[in-house]
């Protein structure tokens, strides 16, 4: 399996500093980090640690998501996958993420929402984002069929 590589140029300190992630081995973008823009709720144009987890979670997410449902007998036609990462404070000394809500909304053929929402959960337990992810107390699963 590959190797993926991501980057950060760094300049300055903690509260005045700001650095850029740069999606290295996609080559996709670079984009802004600083630690104020990150501990505040509005980002400003700028994207976090915890923002970039929520996107690897969801887009793993979904790819598990996919294969469990068609193992299950099922047609995957479309998910809708958010992952909402928070940022809080660590009891034995600065900053950890302290939950993430992952939430679902599928299109799926072939199987009705009890079987969907079992699916979810193993998803949920078996993506490799969130067996990385498994010192995070609480990860939480909204999971629903759309009609």
């Amino acid at each position: 399996m590959p190797t993926r590589t991501a980057r950060t140029a760094w300049n300055g300190g903690l509260q005045d500093g700001s650095g850029q992630v740069e999606l290295t081995s996609s080559g996709v973008g670079t984009f802004d980090v600083s630690f104020p823009k990150r501990a505040a709720d509005d980002a400003g144009g700028t994207t976090s640690p915890e923002e970039l987890v929520a996107a690897a979670h969801s887009s793993c997410y979904s790819m598990a998501l996919s294969k469990i449902v068609a193992d299950a007998g099922g047609t995957p036609v479309a998910f809708d996958v958010k992952a909402d990462v928070t940022l809080g404070a660590d009891p034995a000394g600065g900053n950890r993420i302290t939950a993430i809500k992952l939430t679902v909304r599928g299109e799926v053929e072939g199987l009705d929402d009890a079987a969907f929402k079992e699916c979810a959960e193993k998803a949920k337990a078996g993506c490799p984002i969130s067996k990385a992810l498994a010192g995070v107390d609480d990860i939480t699963l909204d999971a629903a069929l759309e009609s």
